[in-house]
């Protein structure tokens, strides 16, 4: 089992910030105005309460959660996202998040090499979520699709990219 003592202080930075960049990369394909950007986030955060009580969750992505819920492991979060996004464009957003979450998986996969497969199937999942929480096209939450094509696209790049 992989705790926060086996990663570095920006490797775990890094990790805490997750499946947030997982659920932006979603939400960053097509994005759905105010209320769908609302329930994307929701969705995103009810993934993070999900996974404490998920008999079969990964236990580095229990430990990961039981940071977040703590002051300190969520401004680290915060730091992390900002240092990985601040004050970019969303096309070149998406590119890092891409990025990060390639980096997230090589480090998942030497230092938690039985929780890897475990933890980036669940930020898959994540994204999946996030992108059915609202749909898109329409009017008014009338008609549209639950998830488009953008994101469907947006999705099997965070899987290719974690090798999921």
């Amino acid at each position: 089992m992989a705790i926060k003592d086996d990663f570095s202080a920006d490797e775990w930075k890094l990790l805490l910030g997750s499946p947030m960049l997982a659920g932006m990369a979603v939400t960053l394909a097509e994005p759905s105005g105010l209320w769908g950007l609302l329930k994307e986030s929701m969705a995103s955060g009810r993934a993070l309460l999900d996974v404490r009580n998920a008999p079969g969750a990964s236990e580095l992505a229990k430990a990961l959660v039981a940071d977040i819920e703590t002051s300190g492991g969520r401004g680290d979060a915060r730091d992390g996202l900002k240092a990985e996004l601040g004050g970019k464009s969303p096309a070149e957003m998406k590119k890092q998040i891409l990025e990060a979450l390639g980096r997230i998986g090589t480090i998942v996969d030497a230092k938690a090499p039985g929780e890897a497969a475990s933890f980036k199937s669940w930020l898959a999942e994540v994204a999946q979520r996030v992108a059915e929480a609202s749909s898109e096209g329409g009017f008014m939450g009338f008609g549209g699709v639950q998830v488009s094509d953008a994101e469907k696209a947006s999705i099997a790049e965070v899987k290719q990219t974690l090798g999921v």
